[in-house]
């Protein structure tokens, strides 16, 4: 099942995508996409519902992040060896692990702007999961009973904030408009092994980033286990769990955004993105 949020930024209706590809809206069954809602019980009874009775979104609606009332938004660093080598960083011993503030949080296609003072903004491709069951040490063998599903995040991040002006990298990940998540919320039932899907991003058409997380150093099991070990995880709390290769840092030179330019990125199974960079403006 896939499930979605749209409307005006603020004004999000729950929906779901029917096996036609259009938008049903659960406004009258659900009051969003988050929280309590992404319940086993709940995910199952929307799953079993007739869609053909549910009234259609507008066509051209926007699409919203697919994630309501984000409580805690973690992000793993480093997951993908080959990433970890362009940066030249070792290999983890345990995940790396910092916050991205859910105001980040917009929808796939909404613009991403870059901050103000900006010299080094950066694109990240990553799988998120999402929490449907609040999870407290739990054991990595039953740690994907407490994910509600999967979603395409692009980890947008200043990597002069993150990494040349002290203390921790949360400062250069968690900028408005530097977490968009979506298009889609989709379950795990049909996502399938999500240790073997395909990644990719473009920056004006130019392929970037290609990977799979079938390369990450902690797969999704280990990550949600991990993390309930030092905090307690809440029904719609996001993780995004790394990027393979192909940032504009490990370049030689370096790249980094401008405005103008168009980020275009998807996982296999999970939906694609496609947001226009600009300014930051007073």
């Amino acid at each position: 099942m896939k499930l979605v949020r749209f409307g005006a930024p603020g004004e999000e209706r729950p929906g779901l995508v029917d096996d036609e590809g259009a938008i049903r809206d659960l406004a009258d069954i659900v009051p969003d996409i988050s929280g309590p809602v992404l319940s086993r019980e709940t995910l199952a009874r929307l799953s079993a519902m007739d869609w053909s009775a549910l009234p259609k979104a507008p066509d051209g609606v926007r699409i919203g992040p697919c994630v309501g009332d984000v409580g805690n938004f973690i992000a793993i660093g480093l997951n993908f060896a080959d990433h970890a080598a362009e940066t030249g960083a070792p290999i983890p011993a345990e995940p790396i692990v910092f916050n991205k503030a859910p105001s980040c949080i917009v929808g796939p296609d909404d613009d991403v702007i870059i901050p103000k003072g900006s010299k080094k903004t950066d694109w990240e491709v990553e799988l998120a999961i999402v929490i449907g069951t609040r999870a407290s040490y739990v054991a990595a063998n039953e740690a994907m009973d407490y994910v509600a599903g999967f979603c395409v995040c692009n980890d947008v991040s200043e990597r002069e904030f993150q990494m040349e002006r002290g203390g921790t990298w949360t400062k250069g990940k968690g900028c408005p408009t530097f977490g968009p998540l979506g298009p889609w919320l989709v379950t795990p039932d049909e996502v399938g092994d999500v240790q073997n899907l395909s990644m990719w991003l473009d920056v004006n058409g130019e392929r970037m980033q290609t990977g799979s997380t079938r390369t990450m150093i902690f797969d999704c099991a280990q990550i949600v286990s991990y993390l309930s070990h030092f905090m307690i995880l809440e029904p719609g709390d996001v993780i995004t769990t790394g990027t393979p290769p192909g940032v504009g840092l490990g370049m030689k030179p370096p790249r980094f955004l401008a405005p103008g330019d168009v980020v275009t990125l998807g996982i296999e199974k999970l939906g694609e993105q496609r947001q226009r960079v600009r300014a930051y403006e007073a």
